[in-house]
């Protein structure tokens, strides 16, 4: 675990080629940090590669930085550069205040005081959290009506890293909650899905997050560039009125090396990048590479 202040350099470069000419694209992405009560954003900035004919940026319905890139210089390849430096600050959760509730009793007490439509965001089931009996049964072994809350969140992240492997290819994002519990294994978009799902399915309201996790080589290996990733966790509100975080993939609660990018109801409403193409190519490749930086502090 890392708690304390944190400064990053994050770089996000999203490289798309064709074998027949781009004739436009119109792309819709979410790629620069938001400002939290656990992050600060230094500087942020969007490069596109040929430049973007229009750029715009707005808020989306919950807060992230969504940016418009049009481009309709024709090309062979398009290149999204996305680089940000960020301040990150995480607290020590406090399992041990959380205890004061039961996990009944903090859904209870988080239905009383929450608006209707902010409860239903994050309880009822969304595209990709699909809250079926498997999913309840799932939940039901950690996330006891009676148990303290704070023992229940450990145990249910522990459980979830414990029951399933992490294997690329094994699932895309039409894989259901009910078919990842079959596969026992996948990504971390699949066990952040998983978890948000047991969360809601007790009545915690609960969130997808993006962003990124600063790794270390293996020992004695250097860190090669653009070998970082993309990460997903959830994050579960609190009778406190805190969100607090946790990774299923890496079994521990968010610190200091967790950078948030965008959070919605899953996947579907935080994805890095999306958007529509005008071509006559026949196939493409994608390619993407990530670098998280340490700097040092002031």
């Amino acid at each position: 675990m890392s708690y304390g202040p944190h400064r990053y350099r994050v770089r996000h470069v999203t490289r798309y080629t064709y074998d027949d000419v781009l004739e436009a694209c119109y792309n819709r992405g979410l790629l620069q940090p938001r400002e939290t009560p656990t992050q600060r954003v230094l500087a942020s900035d969007v490069v596109a590669t040929p430049p973007s004919d229009l750029m715009a940026s707005h808020l989306d319905y919950f807060g992230n930085h969504s940016l418009y890139l049009e481009t309709r210089e024709p090309t062979t390849e398009l290149t999204v550069a996305a680089t940000s430096v960020v301040e990150v600050n995480w607290p020590e959760p406090d399992l041990a205040g959380l205890d004061a509730w039961t996990v009944a009793g903090a859904a209870a007490e988080l239905a009383a005081s929450l608006d209707a439509v902010e409860l239903a965001e994050f309880t009822l089931p969304s595209p990709l959290v699909a809250i079926g009996t498997k999913v309840h049964a799932y939940a039901a072994s950690e996330l006891r009506p009676e148990r303290p809350l704070g023992e229940a969140l450990a145990a249910l992240l522990h459980r979830i890293h414990d029951d399933f492997g992490y294997r690329q290819g094994t699932t895309s994002v039409r894989t259901t909650l009910a078919e990842l519990l079959e596969l026992r294994q996948g990504v971390c978009q699949d066990f952040a899905h998983l978890a948000v799902g047991c969360l809601r399915s007790v009545g915690l309201p609960a969130r997808y997050v993006s962003g990124y996790l600063e790794t270390a080589p293996a020992p004695g290996k250097e860190k090669l560039q653009g070998a970082d990733a993309t990460h997903a966790w959830a994050s579960v509100l609190t009778p406190r009125g805190d969100w607090l975080d946790l990774d299923p993939t890496n079994d521990h609660f968010a610190d200091s090396r967790y950078i948030v990018t965008a959070w919605g109801r899953d996947f579907s409403d935080v994805s890095p990048l999306r958007g529509v193409v005008f071509t006559e190519a026949a196939t493409s490749d994608l390619v993407v590479e990530v670098d998280v930086d340490p700097l040092p502090l002031d």
